[in-house]
């Protein structure tokens, strides 16, 4: 398995900086808080981390399964020489002393259910445009199946992939809600954990590229995603994942499984 801090080395002519000098403020001060955070609560095993590309841009599609992914995503990929940008709740921009620190790193706010949620996904379009990695939690929020499982896929996911000729990698991480369970309101920060993230092949979208967007083919796009996610979690846990997505309302799984 390939040393991430060897990733980055080898990317030292590639690395993607910031604009500005707040920026690049920001950027130092997370790198100092988070990198050692990470180091301090678990083990991080990373397997594929180079399917990351090194310059242009890319859509990774992940699990989300505590408020600590993020920390540990941002690390990962900053690791590969690349700056994540998160379609993140909006609420997060008001936050007191939080909202500056996402503005100057380019983070994109998501506005669920309201107007402006075509501007969110037109700033991820953009993003991708101008070559940034773009990170997206298709279950929308932290999974509410008792077994950490992916919930039904939310179709933004497919509407960036089919528009983009990019790669989109999927990524599977567990361990951090070993850490923080904010379901049951458990935070156990000692003894060190193992958290282990695996990056997949891109997926091959070739079959949908140059078709209307219409809602199956949406549909069949963001399952095939979290499908490939949830594939990779399986092998992480040593586990056969369930053949369908788990739904709140129902608290069972439905849907079916995609294959290219």
């Amino acid at each position: 398995m390939a040393d991430p801090r060897s990733l980055r080395r080898a990317r030292r002519k590639t690395r993607e900086g910031v604009s500005g000098a707040v920026a690049l403020f920001w950027l130092t001060l997370a790198r100092i808080v988070f990198y050692p955070i990470t180091m301090l609560l678990s083990r991080v095993r990373v397997s594929g981390l180079h399917r990351i590309p090194a310059e242009r841009g890319a859509i990774l599609v992940l699990n989300h399964v505590s408020h600590l992914d993020p920390v540990y995503d941002a690390v990962t990929v900053h690791r590969a020489a690349r700056l994540p940008r998160f379609l993140a709740k909006n609420t997060l921009w008001s936050v007191t002393g939080l909202s500056s620190v996402l503005v100057a790193i380019e983070q994109i706010p998501v506005f669920r259910g309201t107007a402006d949620a075509q501007k969110s996904l037109q700033e991820a379009h953009n993003a991708l445009e101008e070559g940034k990695v773009i990170l997206i939690y298709p279950d929308g929020t932290i999974t509410k199946d008792p077994n950490g499982w992916p919930m039904t896929p939310k179709v933004g996911v497919a509407r960036l992939a089919l528009d983009h000729d990019v790669p989109v990698i999927p990524v599977a991480r567990w361990g951090t809600r070993a850490i923080y369970d904010h379901y049951a309101k458990r935070f156990r920060p000692f003894p060190r954990k193992q958290v282990t993230y695996r990056f997949g092949e891109p997926i091959d979208m070739s079959a949908y590229r140059g078709k209307e967007h219409e809602p199956k083919v949406l549909r069949e796009v963001a399952e095939l995603s979290m499908s490939r996610v949830r594939g990779l979690l399986g092998e992480i846990r040593d586990e056969q994942p369930p053949a369908g997505f788990y739904s709140p309302a129902k608290k069972s799984y439905g849907g079916r499984a995609l294959d290219e």
